[in-house]
């Protein structure tokens, strides 16, 4: 027992100090064997008091549990300390007695207590200890441990559980509740607990029984939990499954042979955001039963038939919303519960449809999947039958293969639903803690620590079996700057080592992308260097360009008012009134600062191209940052929208004048795709944007059933817009702004509005794979051939010198003519050239593109109002 000062043992006339002992937090970190930080009085006297079974408690003003202790003395920490663990420079460091790093790796196996006391013996504070630093110091031989189910006859099956007093494997026959226990043994130098079985367990169900100290229930526990590494688990995720992925019960017919297409450089791809379900639920043309899940990209539905179109057009990829197993959608379709109402038979700016689908949206079929259960196993309520996932979700990708695109992965290694899969196999370990012990949730839910060794391993691990497994050709990460910029280049690392001989699959060509936002505990590297917009510069790991989307979308995501204007939404010449956009200087100057960030766009984002202004990328600001951060073009992946927010057409409803005319929207979503897809670096467009797709203007659709997500092949059926006020959660306080819009007949398109956005669209998909001016490729290429000549207020001239570069053309120039009049550009260097427009737009579907017209004896081009036009020149 270990006591503090007795009452009435203080100095004379003074109270004894009051003991801060809170053992439900864990303020200090046990950073490696030798160190610990924590936020006390060096000069006072330290221990970390540790028990095997967990017995440590506080009971009336004592510690309790007969603990063994490890002395503490005051240090310091060094540079490498101090870099590996920037958050805790600040704490003090105390340094382990070498009389007592014998008993290290007993203690990691308990409770753990962090104890201060005076001179005299009397506790002033207590405290939990954060463990993971320490073990991936001592149990650093794990990162290359086998883990995970593994073996082909025989099965092997292999958990990292280096705090577990004992770990054993619970085995169950397919569907039934009765289990046999097998004991796992214990690898003392990794912390990994292993099991060989028998062949007869191949298809079993299974669980590991975790026997440890749990900080969260304060004692010693035994958590039956599913394994990290799954590769197969039962319908709704509660156990694992024993499966060899080789098996020929789980491959597609010709799965092996499968052929891809080929593949294109990161700075060359069209990506199409796509999710699972919305693709086909709407589409009448798929077989009622196969809508919605991975069966309806192996037929020849509507929806189908436009992604080979597209492909045919130029597009190289479609990005899938997360795929993985995720908590918030029953994986049994019998389980599932759709609205009952009758959603079209409401008025289009009626609250009845949210208010309906609301009523359903906890057991629905719809969810975007942002809520991680099992990171390496596919989703089960996007199958036909969730226990044919695997050989489901492979014919998927053979069905998208054979349509000539390849399949980029939405990833969400940064945070799980909820602690229960990771953290009871090894508790405090694999999410971020913060300072107290909680565990961190910025990023919506309990965020993972990909900083740690093993944690960092898993994504690593995960990332492969994608790749090798099912033949993925890309990921894109989610909330990537949560993740050190160290893990992602541990990612590239590994998919780069992947070749076809050893691994069926070319590394170097799976693409990687995500979102580096900068918010959070990990904000400005607090605790890593991150993987953030600049901090990856030089990787060839792309990120979302905001900067592209709020320029030509005009605005932020966040705005209280959805009515401020950009670029491609009317601030040039076509103003809508609202009073936050201010008068007509404030306007004027925002077209400019706007014009500035779509040209940083279009150079792929580079950080040390020279705009007109003479200012370099890096020197333009936006929100306080760089507008031009990446070292080469293909680090930039340029959009204008995405599942995030609303979709360009609904906030092209809320910014144009709301009297501007359908065939007007068309061209300015045209115009606003465009600086996408003929911008330097990797272009990524929304699915259905091509068709004006609308989500009743929701912002945030993330649980708005298939009513609100709506992608309608079949024009006919509209795109979406007047499908009643978004929902109340997220959109309410835009309702005022909404009512009205919904309300106007007009901003529903008719089918010839959704043909003329598709035709336009395709037809800047193949202007883009018509040149390799679209895709330069280095920084230096991009700084020596392209340039902005210059235009009038509202209009973007860019011209690229393809001398040497196009066997058919020497240059190439584009004018986005964002203004509602026509505009003749002057070009005197391209007088007595052969120039014309692009061939493609010489033959486009718009009358109005066909006017633009190039005159040789002045090089003057001139463009019609609200209009992208290109033109080629020769010798």
């Amino acid at each position: 027992m270990i006591r503090s000062r007795p009452a009435g043992t203080g100095a004379e006339g003074t109270e004894p100090p009051r003991a801060d002992v809170d053992l439900t937090k864990a303020r200090a970190c046990w950073t490696d064997r030798d160190t610990v930080a924590w936020q006390v009085e060096p000069s006072l006297r330290h221990t970390l008091a540790f028990s095997a079974g967990g017995g440590i408690a506080l009971r009336g003003g004592e510690l309790t549990g007969d603990p063994r202790l490890i002395r503490l003395a005051p240090g310091a920490m060094s540079e490498e300390q101090r870099r590996r663990w920037p958050h805790l420079a600040s704490f003090t460091a105390l340094t382990v007695d070498p009389r007592d790093a014998g008993l290290v790796r007993d203690a990691l196996r308990g409770q753990v207590v962090a104890v201060e006391r005076d001179a005299g013996g009397t506790l002033l504070a207590a405290t939990g200890v954060q463990l993971p630093g320490v073990l991936d110091d001592v149990y650093a031989e794990a990162a290359t441990a086998r883990l995970g189910p593994a073996g082909r006859l025989v099965p092997r099956l292999a958990v990292w559980a280096p705090t577990a007093r004992t770990v054993e494997l619970a085995l169950y026959a397919p569907g039934s509740d009765r289990r046999r226990t097998h004991r796992m043994r214990r690898d003392d130098r990794t912390g990994v607990w292993s099991v060989r079985g028998w062949p007869t367990w191949w298809g079993s169900e299974y669980t590991f029984l975790v026997t440890v100290y749990s900080p969260r229930h304060g004692g010693i526990v035994t958590n039956e939990v599913t394994d990290p590494y799954s590769l197969a688990v039962v319908p709704g995720g509660a156990r694992s499954r024993l499966v060899d992925l080789d098996a020929a019960a789980l491959k597609p017919r010709g799965w092996d042979r499968l052929a891809k297409p080929a593949a294109v450089p990161q700075h060359r791809a069209s990506i199409y955001e796509l999710h699972v379900r919305d693709f086909s639920a709407s589409d009448a043309t798929v077989p009622a039963a196969l809508r919605g899940t991975y069966a309806a990209f192996c037929g020849d539905g509507a929806g189908m038939r436009e992604l080979r179109a597209l492909a045919a057009d130029g597009l190289t990829h479609v990005h899938l919303l997360p795929v993985f197993d995720f908590a918030t959608v029953p994986e049994r379709a019998a389980d599932r519960t759709e609205p009952a109402c009758d959603l079209a038979a409401f008025p289009p700016a009626s609250e009845r449809q949210q208010e309906c689908v609301a009523e359903t949206a906890a057991t629905d079929s719809y969810n975007w999947g942002y809520d991680p259960l099992h990171y390496t196993v596919p989703e089960g309520s996007y199958a036909t039958d969730p226990d044919e996932r695997t050989k489901e979700f492979r014919g998927m990708v053979a069905g998208l293969n054979r349509a000539g695109l390849r399949v980029v992965m939405d990833v969400v290694y940064n945070h799980t639903f909820s602690t229960e899969v990771l953290d009871p196999v090894v508790p405090g370990y694999y999410h971020r803690l913060l300072d107290d012990g909680t565990v961190a949730t910025s990023t919506c839910c309990a965020g993972t620590a990909p900083e740690h060794t093993m944690m960092g391993r898993l994504i690593v691990d995960s990332v492969v079996t994608w790749a090798t497994r099912y033949k993925v050709d890309g990921f894109r990460f989610d909330l990537m700057g949560h993740h050190p910029k160290a893990g992602m280049l541990a990612v590239r690392a590994a998919l780069d080592a992947l070749t076809s001989r050893e691994d069926g699959v070319d590394g170097k060509s799976i693409i990687l992308y995500g979102e580096g936002w900068n918010f959070g505990e990990v904000a400005f590297d607090a605790r890593f260097e991150q993987a953030t917009q600049a901090n990856l510069a030089g990787t060839g790991i792309g990120t979302f360009t905001d900067r592209l989307r709020d320029a030509v979308r005009g605005g932020g995501p966040f705005d209280a008012d959805p009515r401020v204007q950009g670029f491609g939404s009317g601030l040039a010449g076509a103003p809508n009134g609202a009073p936050v956009n201010g008068g007509e200087a404030e306007q004027r100057a925002r077209l400019a600062a706007c014009t500035e960030l779509v040209q940083v766009g279009l150079t792929g984002s580079l950080r040390d191209y020279v705009l007109p202004s003479g200012r370099k990328g890096c020197e333009v600001g936006y929100n306080g940052s760089p507008a031009g951060y990446t070292a080469a073009p293909g680090e930039a992946v340029a959009y204008v929208d995405a599942h995030d927010n609303e979709t360009l057409f609904d906030a092209l409803a809320y910014k144009l004048p709301q009297r501007t005319p359908m065939a007007d929207r068309v061209r300015m979503q045209l115009l606003s795709l465009a600086t996408v897809l003929l911008a330097q670096g990797t272009a990524f467009v929304h699915a259905g944007s091509e068709r004006l797709r609308s989500k009743s203007l929701d912002r945030n659709s993330y649980d708005s059933g298939d009513w609100f997500n709506r992608l309608l092949w079949d024009c006919s059926q509209g795109n979406g817009f007047g499908g009643g006020l978004p929902p109340r959660a997220g959109n309410e306080a835009a309702w005022p702004y909404a009512r009205r819009l919904l309300e106007d007949p007009g901003l529903r398109p008719d089918c010839a509005a959704v043909n003329a956005c598709r035709a336009g669209f395709g037809e800047l998909l193949r202007i883009r794979a018509s040149s390799p001016a679209f895709a330069l490729g280095a920084a230096a290429e991009v700084r020596r051939r392209l340039s902005f000549p210059g235009s009038a207020e509202g209009v973007i001239t860019m011209h690229i010198d393809t001398t040497g570069l196009d066997p058919r053309w020497t240059s190439v120039t584009v004018v986005f003519n964002a203004t509602p009049y026509a505009h003749t550009q002057a070009m005197p260097g391209l007088a007595g050239r052969a120039g014309s427009l692009h061939p493609v737009q010489r033959r486009s579907a718009d009358p109005v593109v066909r006017g633009s017209a190039f005159d040789p004896a002045t090089g003057a081009l001139s463009v019609p109002e609200r209009t992208v036009a290109v033109f080629v020149t020769a010798g």
